[in-house]
C-alpha cells in the first residue's frame, strides 16, 4: 500500500482451520498486515460500527467476508456494510467455499467488490492471499482510513 501504513484487514470466518490458514498464508506472504479476526456476522458489525468490545478498533482497509457464518449471515453483514454510508466505501472481497450461482449473484447484488473461491490447499490459498495483496494494497487505490 503506497501510504505507507500496515494494512488493517478484517477477515470474518468462523472455521478455525481457515482462520490458521489464513493467519500462516498472510505471514508466509510477509505482509505488513494487522488481521483483526471476527467469527461470527454480529461480532463483525460490532468491530466495524466500534460498538462494545470495539471503541478503539481500527477502520479496516478491506474485508475478507465468508458467507456461511453464525448469527448473522455474510450476506447480511455485506448487505450492512454496503448499506452504511460511513463503511459502504471499504472494500469487501467474499472469500468462501460456496460456488453457488445464487450465492456469487447474490453478493454481487449486494455490491461485493469480488468473490473468491476459498481454496482448501494451502499452496493454493498462499496463492490467493497473494493475488489478493497484490491486486489491492498494489493496484487498486483504496480510500486513507
Amino acid at each position: 500500500m503506497s501510504s505507507g501504513h500496515s494494512i488493517n484487514i478484517l477477515m470474518v470466518e468462523d472455521n478455525p482451520a481457515d482462520i490458521r490458514l489464513a493467519e500462516e498464508a498472510f505471514k508466509y506472504n510477509k505482509l505488513a498486515n494487522n488481521l483483526h479476526i471476527s467469527k461470527n456476522g454480529v461480532d463483525a458489525m460490532a468491530f466495524l460500527k466500534r460498538e462494545d468490545d470495539y471503541t478503539e478498533a481500527a477502520r479496516p482497509d478491506i474485508i475478507l467476508l465468508d458467507l456461511n457464518l453464525p448469527l448473522m449471515s455474510g450476506q447480511e453483514v455485506l448487505a450492512a456494510v454496503k448499506g452504511d454510508p460511513e463503511l459502504k466505501s471499504i472494500p469487501v472481497v467474499i472469500l468462501t467455499t460456496s460456488e453457488a450461482e445464487i450465492d456469487i449473484l447474490k453478493a454481487y447484488k449486494n455490491h461485493a467488490n469480488c468473490y473468491i473461491s476459498k481454496p482448501v490447499d494451502f499452496e493454493k490459498f498462499v496463492d490467493v492471499v497473494r493475488q489478493i495483496e497484490g491486486f489491492w494494497f498494489s493496484v487498486v487505490k483504496l480510500p486513507t482510513p
